[in-house]
């Protein structure tokens, strides 16, 4: 009789802890939609769900976790940051529009690690008004590949959350949907 009132006090606190990560959740996305609006419903960016990033998460996936790290990394660490450019960075760090798993005529993206973070700018730039330190968070984010460090809290929040999200696609511990299940819901 002892054991079973146990399970069930155990259960009603998993239910407050996953109750309350997905209140945390809710208001991560909330901050998100109500800072780049504009991001999220071009075209250009919904392309994103087309590429593949690391394993079989999509870039759109990728970014989209990156952002909600990147926020929970600052108030984490409690680093005073602007939110809006930390949020519209995130999203377009890797906004670089192509599949570099695939190689083209144009391109082979042998090293796609150096490159792609000024493909990504150029492509943010034509479509968004980019603040310096938004820039400065597509341009840098792979350092210390790009060798130049990032000059903006905001732009090392964003670094280091994407080498997080990057580790944990590549190990298979973030997992999405990839492109194929999208591709088949199509035909």
């Amino acid at each position: 009789m002892m054991k079973t009132s146990v399970r069930r006090q155990r259960s009603g606190r998993k239910a407050q802890l996953w109750q309350k990560k997905l209140e945390r959740y809710r208001t991560i996305q909330r901050q998100i939609e109500k800072s780049a609006p504009d991001i999220l419903q071009s075209r250009n960016f919904r392309r994103t769900k087309e590429y593949l990033q690391h394993g079989n998460m999509t870039v759109n996936s990728h970014v989209m976790n990156v952002a909600r790290y990147s926020i929970a990394l600052s108030d984490m660490l409690h680093i005073c940051c602007n939110r809006r450019e930390l949020i519209r960075g995130a999203l377009l760090h890797d906004y670089f529009l192509y599949d570099w798993h695939m190689p083209d005529v144009k391109n082979p993206h042998r090293l796609h690690g150096f490159y792609h973070p000024g493909t990504a700018l150029r492509n943010a730039s034509r479509e968004y008004k980019l603040t310096d330190r938004e820039k400065d968070i597509i341009q840098k984010h792979m350092w210390p590949l790009t060798i130049v460090p990032p000059m903006y809290r905001e732009a090392w929040i964003v670094t280091m959350a994407d080498k997080w999200c990057s580790l944990m696609e590549t190990l298979h511990m973030h997992r999405g949907h990839g492109v194929i299940l999208q591709k088949l819901r199509k035909d």
